[in-house]
């Protein structure tokens, strides 16, 4: 069990005992942040759990995801935060097994608890009534929460009308996620305008598996064109193709537009969209993360982004492109891009067929002095020892690189030798070498810990 510094507690996936619990619970009167996120608590922890909060009034955060708690135990913990010397502002309620039944405390909670900012329900079964209730106290005028995470919480279309008049009353409210429920573009329409309201400062909104299609990004186009509070949005998993990519993207370059971040994963993009990706990659002064995970881009998809990460103005330092359908093909573009570009950092191309031709061409523009990246991964690429002569040679000589992952591939013992060789080396800076589910023999497993021993600082993950 980690404990990170005086002020706060972190022991997550501990089994606390009903004797480890009793020993636990009077040091918990100190902490400031107090984190038991899978420790199989149950219902009978929650009464200490609730006079910690009603005692301890340094206690800002509390994160008790997945344990299960269920309703009596929320009924619990609500005496405890309704508690005039707590001063919580933090609450981490994830897959604690929580209904409908809860939401009547929660609302109470909402409606008297001005120190809280942030709430995480996700993974609940909530309910359309449930969420109707707890909505009464986020519209409630002593409520001044920024944070809400409503995703996995069953909650539907009928729910909206008033979440939207939250976003239009409530200028607190910074971000929310309403992710995995089943919304619908007329929902998502409601929603927006009550984005649109000059009072709503919303800064991120995740609509990630809503049942939106391009219908509703004609709404989110006036949204991102006209609040530049908004710099996340994020709504992969919901098929808007290249027809709600281009509305999308022609909002982005709207001046007004502060987007940061765009999350545009399994959207059924194809090759097509690329050209307007690439358009606000290239040009876009405040877009720094995309992701485009699980769209089937193909190499001539890559060929258009590869143009964007030329353009010396673009300002992207993360790009997520993992199984977009790429080739090899594709590589000696990217390279070349790769070797112009000196603001991308993370890089994520894993889960493509490109090969140890294509991973040797890339790397022949990581090389470039240009090239600044810190995160490449190249997991489940087809990957063999034929590579690992290049790889190593970015190891010793790219000392902005901190993370390498070559996950599921077939290096064998030669080229775990030749990575663990490239990481012994003083020019070596890595922080982290990833290899989940590669296989090699217990010499070349010795020679891989005894590098964490010679390095501090370095880490082999398996």
């Amino acid at each position: 069990s980690a404990i990170t510094s005086k002020m706060d507690l972190d022991i997550q996936s501990t089994e606390l005992s009903e004797s480890k619990w009793k020993e636990l619970v009077p040091s918990l009167k100190q902490y400031k942040t107090i984190r038991l996120d899978d420790c199989s608590l149950s219902t009978s922890n929650c009464k200490d759990i609730s006079s910690i909060l009603s005692t301890n009034q340094a206690l800002t955060e509390l994160k008790l995801n997945n344990n299960e708690l269920g309703d009596s135990g929320v009924e619990v913990l609500s005496k405890g935060l309704l508690h005039p010397s707590c001063k919580l502002q933090k609450l981490w309620l994830q897959n604690c097994n929580l209904t409908e039944a809860c939401c009547e405390n929660l609302r109470s909670v909402l409606s008297n608890k001005s120190s809280l900012t942030e709430l995480h329900l996700g993974d609940n079964t909530l309910g359309t009534s449930g969420v109707k209730v707890l909505c009464q106290g986020l519209l409630d005028p002593n409520c001044q929460l920024e944070n809400l995470h409503l995703e996995y919480c069953e909650l539907s279309a009928e729910n909206v009308e008033a979440i939207s008049s939250a976003l239009r009353t409530k200028s607190s409210l910074k971000e929310l996620n309403l992710s995995n429920n089943h919304l619908g573009d007329a929902a998502v329409k409601q929603l927006c305008q009550g984005m649109l309201d000059t009072r709503c400062n919303l800064q991120a909104l995740r609509l990630e598996n809503c049942d939106v299609t391009a219908d509703s990004c004609e709404d989110l186009s006036t949204v991102l064109s006209t609040k530049p509070s908004l710099t996340e949005l994020c709504i992969g998993e919901n098929k808007i193709g290249d027809t709600g990519v281009a509305l999308l993207c022609h909002a982005v370059l709207n001046p007004n537009c502060k987007v940061q971040k765009l999350w545009l994963w399994e959207c059924g993009i194809s090759a097509s969209g690329c050209k307007d990706l690439s358009n606000i990659i290239g040009t876009k002064e405040t877009l720094k993360e995309m992701s485009l995970i699980g769209n089937d881009l193909k190499d001539e998809g890559m060929e258009f982004l590869c143009q964007g990460l030329k353009n010396p103005n673009t300002k992207l330092q993360s790009l997520w492109m993992r199984e977009c359908g790429l080739t090899g093909a594709c590589c000696k573009s990217l390279g070349l891009a790769l070797s112009a570009n000196s603001v991308l950092k993370e890089l994520h191309i894993g889960g493509n067929k490109i090969g140890d031709t294509g991973v040797v061409q890339l790397c022949e523009g990581v090389l470039n002095p240009t090239c600044n990246l810190q995160s490449l991964w190249l997991g489940q690429s087809d990957l063999t020892a034929a590579c690992c002569d290049k790889l190593a040679e970015v190891i010793v000589g790219k000392p902005s690189l901190q993370e390498l992952d070559v996950s599921y591939s077939h290096i064998g013992d030669e080229g775990a030798r030749k990575l663990c060789e490239a990481v012994r080396s003083p020019n070596c800076h890595l922080k982290y070498l990833i290899l989940y589910d590669t296989y090699w023999s217990s010499p070349v497993d010795e020679a891989l810990k005894a590098l964490e021993e010679l390095k501090p600082g370095f880490k082999v993950v398996t």
